[in-house]
């Protein structure tokens, strides 16, 4: 004969035909002394757990202010990663380019550490001095969690040093020299052309089609640029003036479409005089000025 289980069942049994069920009596709940009654907002986990790891870092803070001292710091901070309040997990927000060595080196933590003992302000710091970095922001989740949100540079131009190629972004800040996936921007050369590089990608974009044309620019006397356009193997000179450079370039546009000077034989283009174009010859020794000569607005004189 088989074995059978019987469960119990607790349902009211009809006694007759026509007879009502019997009422369930209530049963009867002896009320735990330990459990807590959660208000409606804290009944969720993660909201109870976000409560108690913010009671738990006042309690700290509260303890490091009534008795101050490296040594009192130090063991709270300890009690307090023993408490569950260190470090698990780093989330990074905004990283491409920044290396991730490089980043994990400048935080300057590791998982375990206490997560209270961590400072924000000089890990925000060590940060921003990476190259590619030129905003950061370090947050800390408690118990266990760092965020780090980071705005990175974005090169605009290229810089040739020394037989060397940087990055420039629009600061005039040496990103880094891991240029191969930026050969289409523009080259700038000389001393200082770094902190001028925005203002010359301004000034080439206001005429795309020219812009295409230019090889390298390089930054003279600290003052102005000179421009090297690849129409010719070796190359025109375009000397734009100090003042105004950008009325220059789109007068040397205009005279392109409207006569094409570039597409002549010579070899260097002088716009530093106010009222007048020079140019030279392609294996001409001295420059000739053009007819009909570019008319400008009235200028000091300067000319370098």
């Amino acid at each position: 004969m088989r074995s059978v289980t019987l469960q119990v069942d607790d349902r009211p049994v009809l006694s007759g035909r026509g007879k009502q069920k019997a009422a369930p009596q209530p049963r009867k709940t002896t009320p735990s002394r330990f459990k807590m009654a959660w208000p409606r907002a804290l009944r969720s986990r993660s909201m109870r757990r976000l409560v108690l790891a913010g009671a738990g870092g006042l309690v700290l803070l509260l303890g490091v202010a009534l008795f101050p001292g490296k040594k009192v710091e130090n063991q709270l901070l300890s009690w307090s990663g023993q408490a569950g309040y260190r470090v698990e997990d780093i989330f990074v927000e905004g990283r491409v380019r920044t290396p991730r060595d490089q980043l994990l080196a400048a935080l300057n933590v590791k998982r375990g550490d206490a997560i209270l003992a961590v400072d924000l302000a000089a890990a925000q710091k060590r940060i921003e001095e990476i190259p590619w970095v030129r905003t950061a922001a370090v947050e800390r989740r408690l118990p266990d969690q760092l965020h780090i949100l980071i705005t990175e540079r974005s090169p605009i131009a290229l810089w040739q040093s020394k037989g060397r190629y940087f990055l420039v972004d629009r600061e005039g800040q040496i990103v880094g020299d891991q240029v191969e996936d930026y050969a289409g921007l523009p080259l700038t050369v000389g001393e200082g052309a770094p902190d001028h590089a925005s203002e010359l990608v301004a000034i080439l974009e206001s005429e795309p089609a020219l812009k295409d044309r230019v090889k390298a620019a390089t930054w003279i006397g600290d003052r102005r640029w000179n421009l090297t356009l690849d129409r010719t193997p070796d190359g025109i000179e375009v000397r734009l003036p100090e003042d105004d450079p950008e009325t220059a370039w789109h007068d040397l546009a205009r005279l392109d479409r409207e006569q094409s000077l570039l597409e002549r034989q010579v070899s260097v283009v002088d716009m530093r005089l106010p009222d007048r174009l020079v140019l030279r010859a392609a294996n001409a020794p001295h420059e000739q000025a053009a007819s009909p000569a570019v008319k400008k607005k009235p200028s000091n004189g300067k000319d370098a």
